[in-house]
């Protein structure tokens, strides 16, 4: 009523809080997949593997979508985008408004309810370990963001692998209804090096910049300060950055190499088909070898008109 606007902290009542929410989006999961994907894969006839990555891409493109319009929104309103000094002003930023409070606890009940998913889904063995380490990464990323008092930062990191990742799982989907429909993989590759650029850029400006002017160095556990007074330290500072792009540099060069293995297996494929179009060509102009003679009535005729088999002697 007098214009304040109240703010929030986190607490052990929030884990009452992300528990529901893992009721809420196990039920969004199930209408999901019943409606919409159940019905799709019923006329593509998809075999058990694509099945399965078809249900995954499904899930994570409706989630990511709204992910990335939620997460967008946010980042606008709170000025994030206008004004990227916030990122780090003020730090320890440990009180939230409620849109960026109630956005990581969302964020978190999703990926916990992607656990006993892996049961209902009948995900197969295989799978389990991928999906499980990708579960923890996420988990862990988003965690530390919420609990360490670098949700700015968090917002902005989760906005662009979000947007890297809805292009790579609704390519999959184009291409698991059209396997000659390889178009938003080239998309995605441009996405996703965009994204990777952007996002060590932000590291370096936050990391290398940002938090070393903090006013308050001392640690403080209590009031929320834990890095502040690490990274005026130069080496610390550095060893960071260096460890960043490290783990920057192998995630783009297991991209480099995903890529150069798609154009070297769509090359091969290209000129097997050519190769085999030529082979085909060729035997089509090679010229049919023909019998003496002609056919008449279906009976092959020598060139004097008499049949060419051999008369049968009739016993006297």
């Amino acid at each position: 009523a007098d214009g304040e606007q109240v703010q929030y902290h986190y607490g052990l009542k929030d884990l009452v809080t992300i528990l529901f929410y893992i009721f809420i989006a196990i039920i969004l999961h199930a209408v999901v997949q019943e409606y919409a994907l159940d019905k799709i894969n019923r006329r593509l006839h998809l075999s058990k593997v694509k099945h399965s990555k078809f249900n995954e891409s499904g899930q994570l493109v409706a989630f990511h979508f709204t992910s990335v319009i939620w997460c967008l929104y946010v980042v606008v309103t709170e000025g994030h985008i206008s004004n990227p000094r916030s990122l780090w002003e003020n730090y320890p930023h440990v009180y939230l408004p409620f849109q960026v409070k109630f956005f990581y606890l969302c964020q978190l009940a999703y990926w916990l309810h992607a656990l006993p998913e892996l049961y209902f889904q009948k995900v197969r063995k295989e799978e389990i370990p991928r999906q499980l380490r990708c579960i923890a990464l996420y988990l862990v990323h988003i965690a530390g963001a919420y609990l360490l008092n670098l949700t700015r930062l968090g917002l902005i990191l989760l906005l662009l692998q979000y947007l890297a990742e809805f292009f790579f799982h609704m390519a999959r989907l184009v291409y698991f209804t059209d396997e000659n429909n390889e178009k938003l993989f080239n998309v995605w590759a441009v996405v996703f090096v965009v994204t990777r650029l952007f996002t060590l850029t932000l590291y370096i400006l936050v990391i290398g910049f940002g938090l070393p002017r903090v006013e308050n160095q001392a640690l403080d556990p209590e009031r929320g300060n834990f890095f502040s007074f690490l990274f005026n330290n130069i080496l610390f500072r550095m060893s960071v950055l260096l460890l960043v792009c490290l783990f920057q540099a192998s995630v783009m060069w297991r991209f480099i190499h995903f890529q150069l293995r798609r154009w070297r297996e769509y090359w091969n494929e290209q000129s097997s088909r050519k190769r085999a179009a030529t082979t085909g060509a060729k035997q089509q102009a090679k010229p049919l070898k023909r019998d003496s003679g002609y056919h008449e009535n279906g009976v092959v005729k020598a060139e004097n008109g008499t049949s060419p088999r051999t008369k049968k002697l009739k016993s006297p």
